[in-house]
């Protein structure tokens, strides 16, 4: 009865379109387990209204019958709340620090680990697999992409490229620092291009989701700076717990913003970019 009053006194202070976001993240955790509800509210919004527009829905109510409801439906919804795709070195500033700051880190280590965290695409990780061959260190670096979404995991596993958009990349690339040829990195066969083997075979693509999951490793390097930004303050906190659990001693994390005193971690950690969201574990 108490938790019933406590829940009518919320609901009655709340926007209808607001309360309907929390009824459909609860709905999804305790019929799928699948848990948003410590995502930051606005991005949330923002994800679940294009969403409703695109489907020609009038509420986010409806969007939780027909996720309840129909199949194939809960798969669209997580496709609409997931970190969208990065193309390949985009930006190129993301790249270049990769290139100045993780890259140096790892040439020290005997055998380093690269985490990176719900991992946007192929974009992202085939860009790390492309620097670290272009500084001899594919050979000796594992990358592991950890996804939360397991269509998309299946996605990024066997992804390819429009071969045709092959000259706009090496622009891309060349503004990311990249002084070679993007194609020698890439093989082409019926208009699509896939990164080499010997690349890919670098990268192990996984299902991990970093709000409910639990360390699995230790790794000299850990980026998750795309997801970052949906996190509510206290899931942002946790996931953040994690990557220190996670992170030997002396390793780089790379997140998406510089820690603040809310993040209560900023005395673990030596700034490596001022004004960036680089950083060495020291304690």
């Amino acid at each position: 009865m108490a938790a019933l009053t406590a829940w009518a006194s919320f609901a009655a202070g709340v926007a209808p379109d607001e309360l309907e976001i929390e009824l459909l993240l609860e709905a999804m955790y305790q019929r799928f387990g699948v848990d948003f509800r410590g995502y930051a509210r606005p991005a949330l919004k923002r994800r679940l209204t294009e969403l409703i527009r695109a489907q020609g829905l009038a509420t986010i109510s409806a969007l939780q019958e027909r996720m309840l409801h129909q199949p194939g439906a809960l798969a669209v919804l997580l496709r609409a709340l997931a970190v969208p795709p990065a193309a390949l070195f985009d930006p190129p500033q993301h790249a270049l620090l990769l290139r100045e700051v993780l890259v140096p880190a790892l040439g020290v280590c005997a055998l380093p680990r690269v985490w990176l965290a719900e991992c946007a695409g192929i974009g992202e990780a085939w860009a790390l697999a492309i620097l670290l061959a272009e500084t001899q260190l594919h050979g000796r670096t594992e990358i592991f992409a950890t996804v939360s979404n397991e269509e998309l995991l299946a996605e990024s596993s066997e992804g390819t490229l429009p071969a045709q958009n092959l000259a706009a990349l090496q622009q891309r690339y060349e503004c990311s620092g990249g002084r070679g040829k993007l194609a020698d990195y890439l093989e082409v066969s019926n208009g699509r291009a896939s990164l080499l083997p010997q690349l890919a075979g670098r990268i192990t693509w996984a299902h991990y989701s970093p709000v409910t999951d639990a360390s699995f490793n230790e790794f000299q390097a850990i980026v998750c700076w795309r997801a970052l930004p949906d996190f509510g303050p206290v899931l942002r906190q946790r996931v953040l717990r994690l990557f220190h659990d996670s992170l030997a001693r002396f390793g780089v994390l790379g997140i998406d913003k510089p820690l603040s005193p809310s993040d209560g971690m900023a005395d673990r950690y030596q700034q490596l970019v001022p004004g960036q969201g680089w950083y060495k574990r020291v304690g």
